[in-house]
């Protein structure tokens, strides 16, 4: 019987180098049935049905312009010229598009996975620098119905320990309710994630992309809340996505993981992945650092309280001309970085008066960006001298 067909595209003018256009010559050439797409063949009878290469560009050009929505998708048919050029004036119903999503979920990876070849093949990836990070993504389920879920899933546990040692009778009717509550349960993998300043339920949304026109080449969503686990999985799923055997990898401290960090290099990723800065709860901050590697001077290290002096100040500052430095060069150098690090590992005073509210003075300076200029930090010591 085919499919369902438009109208044709002779009534709409869309520019020779429009994304739709990218989208159809790509679908177009796609291999549908090897893919995992159902009915990639028309059934020779019963209903006609949409073709799924139709309902693939529908989702991909949502994709690139952030619609997820399938009612959204439906209402975008009916007004948007360009849809209308891609699928030649046909208008699936919201209940189609979802169908279409869920049915081939898999199918669509693939579709993916080809993108991303195709894009290597063109050049626009290069495959050398991968950025690795993640974001967090609020979960559809509310707090209370996530919190629910743990509970019933801690009480499950508690009633299988108590059967297997026998302490107690277990009550058949609540064990068979509090299954059917998680098997209903709409995400029953959302955990409580922290986002920005509170936590809810959210998933890690891991992305590698390339350096050269930021494209997406890889993507994972992880149910762990740190992504210090994320760096090897992340770099094995990008190598298998570009097909190279070399590349370098840049994160952030998050991802800073010493056995994961070697396996990669290792295996011919090599990880930039900037060190992670723990912080001591007895008041001071221990800097396993050499002072002549940063250019200061070793009396330095161990700034009193009330500031470093002016001696302190002026030989820091002598290894490392920072007026003859290029801006580039002078914002973020390591004089200026372990300059800031020698203030915050100031110890606190224990006793109370004019020493500890200096030192409150001072303590607001950890969140100080290290490329602030040495004569801003000196300000600020000498007017918590003068007070």
């Amino acid at each position: 019987m085919g499919y369902i067909r438009g109208d044709g595209r002779s009534h709409y003018l869309v520019p020779a180098d429009h994304d739709c256009r990218v989208i159809d010559a790509f679908v177009d050439k796609l291999a549908m049935k090897e893919l995992g797409f159902e009915r990639a063949e028309a059934a020779g009878t019963g209903r006609p049905g949409y073709d799924p290469r139709d309902m693939l560009k529908l989702y991909l050009y949502g994709y690139l312009n952030q619609i997820r929505s399938s009612r959204r998708l439906e209402q975008e048919c009916l007004r948007n010229v360009e849809l209308m050029w891609s699928l030649g004036r046909l208008y699936p119903d919201h209940k189609s598009i979802a169908e279409f999503r869920r049915m081939h979920r898999e199918a669509i990876t693939a579709a993916g996975a080809r993108l991303v070849g195709f894009a290597k093949q063109c050049g626009l990836i290069r495959g050398e620098w991968i950025a690795i990070d993640g974001s967090k993504f609020r979960a559809v389920s509310s707090i209370d119905t996530v919190r629910e879920r743990i509970q019933l899933q801690r009480y499950l546990d508690s009633m299988e320990q108590s059967e297997a040692e026998q302490q107690e009778s277990i009550d058949s009717s609540a064990v068979e309710t509090a299954l059917q509550k998680l098997n209903q349960h709409p995400e029953p993998d959302a955990g409580f994630m922290l986002m920005r300043s509170s936590t809810a339920p959210a998933f890690n949304m891991q992305s590698a992309v390339d350096s050269k026109h930021a494209i997406i080449v890889a993507h994972e969503v992880v149910l762990d809340a740190a992504d210090s686990r994320c760096l090897q999985p992340m770099a094995e799923a990008t190598k298998a996505a570009l097909g190279v055997e070399t590349f370098g990898i840049i994160a952030d401290a998050g991802y800073s993981n010493g056995e994961q960090a070697a396996t990669c290099e290792a295996a011919g990723m090599l990880p930039h992945v900037c060190q992670r800065r723990e912080q001591s709860t007895h008041g001071t901050v221990a800097l396993y650092l050499r002072a002549e590697n940063f250019g200061i001077s070793p009396r330095a290290t161990h700034t009193s309280a009330l500031g470093p002096s002016r001696s302190d100040l002026k030989q820091s500052t002598t290894k490392t001309n920072i007026r003859s430095m290029k801006p580039t060069e002078a914002i973020g150098t390591p004089t200026l970085a372990s300059w800031h690090r020698t203030i915050c590992a100031a110890p606190a005073p224990s006793s109370a008066g004019r020493p500890a509210a200096i030192w409150n003075r001072f303590s607001s300076s950890l969140d100080m960006p290290p490329s602030r200029r040495l004569s801003d930090i000196w300000e600020r010591s000498r007017l918590s001298r003068t007070q």
